[in-house]
């Protein structure tokens, strides 16, 4: 093979075949490694280990990286699951541009920059031809079919996938189309189907529903919540419309679709409105499909054939790690009376109507450099947003006693409480469990890291003078006091916390420290006294209450408890007063996530799931914090 005469001279002498030989032909035409990514479906799992083998042994493709992937097979020519992941991982990226691979990555891999797709061995059957060529991603990108020349039997069936495949589509496009019309008078095909030109995608109105099902089960769930679609359907005049509802943690929660002649119609015709918004909010890709997780690049090292991890290379590692800054170094913090502080407020404005973020105001001791004081940029969020950030100087703030004292106990109440760092031990780990703020213990503040955070109040306009929201500010602090006071050496809750109230009007809310309006409770942050976290309120739910069943599992196994009541009396000793009153459906906020994206990433791929768990808790247990907005809890 060193020569150009090689591989014939290899052919003649019945080292390879024919197909080999066309399959090398075929990679001399992709000119630059850097822009292929090629996968080759073969049949057998020994027929892609040995054709990558060769491959690898030709020296005229010594700039490409070659390598296979197999299934999880009994066959000892098999890969293990963590080798197919990082061999998948390094075909993303781009590191591995020809793939060679049996039938286990036709479905349920997306490689958006894939160019070419090459069937050595031909597909079986229409699922695995449509699936195959699906693989196929990039823009001009090609599907080769290699069949022998001469070969009636593989062309007739290449015909007869490629004849069958028009006939399901064509049955699919015109299911609902009144028989007594010829086809010469049916409407335009796309009227009950979704296009998309830059990749050639379809979806037909009766696959739309088991598509909506699908970009449900990718949303994040847990075993208190799984979230389904919920469709209804109303008759209006003699025709059907159907209203879909999507979970809460979805990009939109609400579409109505047209009048309809059967149930059935409107329920698929709603299902492919829905398709078409999520699409063009980036929650489906531009192959009509949910995103899943995208892989991270690969810097991974290989030694005695185990993977290094490092940062962002697991999900719990996406936060990653960080540098101590000179300009954040002080000594301010033990300052007993005022202090006064330079101060740069933070303000954000998304490309999308209808989100807001609220600002907050940096207050740090050293002075920024103009460049870095004055600055823009803009960052790219999933799913798809984009929002635009300017870091403006306000000059110096003096803090008095008081407020120095409410802002450093929201700092540390605040972001402790948002990663679940309010407690320290536990039962199950041996280490006595032990409230953050308790009495006579002081947190000790790190000299390189001496600055304050504190949110500033909502303005729909970007204002150059400082409105620090204090009263949030003074909420936090006063749940510190109150979580003190209720907690005792011996890390039990007192169980007399919750006093019985004399408000017994209907629309009433009972928490631990104040009754709302239940008109009010939503949107709020609570604070969950018996566990220290952090949740925001997103809705009541009615026809539930404390005294439901439990069902909930407990140590794996089935739980002893008859129900909420009996569950905060027995495990926290805590004595509901208002057990009648409805459950909350809360979104924890001590999970958090990095939802930055790379710019690259957003024009490309454009959308990610926000990491929401919703949990149904009573309201007793909790303490208001403050009235902040939704969406500043879900960026937390």
């Amino acid at each position: 093979m060193k020569s150009e005469s090689g591989s014939a001279e290899l052919i003649k002498s019945g080292y390879i075949s024919s197909k080999v030989d066309a399959l090398i032909n075929i990679f001399k035409s992709f000119g630059s490694s850097n822009e292929v990514l090629c996968l080759i479906f073969v049949e057998r799992i020994m027929t892609a280990k040995a054709v990558e083998r060769f491959m690898r042994g030709i020296v005229n493709f010594s700039s490409f990286s070659i390598s296979y992937l197999t299934g999880g097979s009994t066959s000892k020519d098999s890969l293990s699951p963590a080798v197919q992941r990082y061999t998948l991982d390094l075909f993303r990226s781009g590191k591995v541009n020809l793939l060679f691979t049996t039938d286990v990555t036709e479905e349920g891999i997306d490689v958006p920059n894939c160019s070419c797709v090459i069937r050595f061995d031909l597909p079986r059957t229409v699922c695995s031809y449509v699936q195959s060529r699906g693989r196929a991603r990039r823009s001009s990108s090609n599907y080769v079919l290699m069949i022998e020349r001469g070969n009636m039997d593989q062309q007739e069936h290449i015909f007869r996938i490629i004849q069958t495949e028009y006939y399901i589509k064509h049955f699919a496009l015109y299911r609902h189309r009144n028989p007594n019309v010829s086809s010469s008078e049916w409407p335009m095909q796309d009227k009950y189907a979704y296009h998309v030109d830059s990749t050639g995608a379809t979806i037909t109105a009766d696959c739309c529903v088991d598509l909506i099902r699908k970009y449900c089960e990718k949303l994040p769930k847990d075993r208190y919540y799984i979230p389904k679609p919920s469709f209804a359907v109303a008759i209006e005049d003699g025709s059907y419309q159907c209203t879909l509802t999507l979970p809460p943690n979805a990009a939109f929660q609400r579409i109505v679709g047209p009048l309809c002649s059967t149930s059935n119609l409107a329920k698929q015709l709603v299902s492919l409105d829905a398709c078409k918004k999520l699409h063009q909010l980036g929650e489906l890709n531009d192959h009509l499909l949910p995103f899943t997780e995208e892989p991270i690049d690969i810097d991974v090292a290989l030694r005695d054939g185990k993977f290094l991890s490092g940062p962002g290379t697991t999900k719990r590692k996406e936060l990653h790690g960080t540098r101590n800054v000179l300009a954040l170094s002080g000594s301010w913090i033990h300052e007993s009376e005022s202090v006064t502080l330079n101060a740069y407020r933070f303000d954000f404005l998304c490309d999308q109507e209808g989100e807001n973020y609220a600002g907050f105001v940096l207050l740090m001791e050293s002075a920024l450099d103009d460049d870095v004081a004055c600055s823009k940029m803009d960052l790219f969020l999933i799913p798809n947003k984009m929002v635009y950030t300017t870091v403006t100087p306000c000059g110096k703030v003096q803090l008095d006693k008081k407020q120095l004292r409410d802002g450093k106990l929201f700092q540390e109440f605040f972001f402790n409480g948002i990663f679940g760092r309010l407690f320290h031990g536990s039962r199950t780990s041996g280490v006595q469990r032990e409230f953050l703020f308790r009495k006579g213990h002081e947190i000790q503040w790190s000299s390189q890291s001496m600055y304050l955070l504190l949110p500033l109040r909502h303005s729909p306009h970007i204002q150059q003078d400082l409105n620090i929201y204090w009263e949030a500010v003074e909420s936090c602090t006063q749940a510190v006091e109150q979580l003190r006071n209720l907690y005792l050496e011996d890390e039990n809750i007192r169980a007399n916390f919750i006093q019985h109230r004399s408000i017994k009007e209907k629309d009433i809310i009972h928490l631990a420290n104040k009754s709302l309006h239940f008109s009010s409770i939503k949107d709020s942050v609570v604070l969950s006294l018996h566990t220290g976290r952090i949740y925001s309120v997103l809705d009541l739910i009615y026809g539930t209450t404390a005294e439901d069943s439990f069902e909930e599992m407990y140590n794996g196994k089935a739980s002893p408890f008859s129900s909420f009541v009996d569950y905060y009396r027995e495990k926290y000793g805590i004595v509901i007063q208002h057990p009648k009153q409805p459950l909350l459906l809360l979104k924890q906020s001590h999970n958090a996530h990095n939802l930055l994206f790379s710019k690259s990433k957003y024009i490309d791929f454009g959308s990610y799931h926000n990491f929401k768990v919703l949990r149904n808790i009573f309201p007793g247990a909790f303490r208001t914090i403050g009235r902040l907005s939704t969406k500043i809890c879900d960026r937390m």
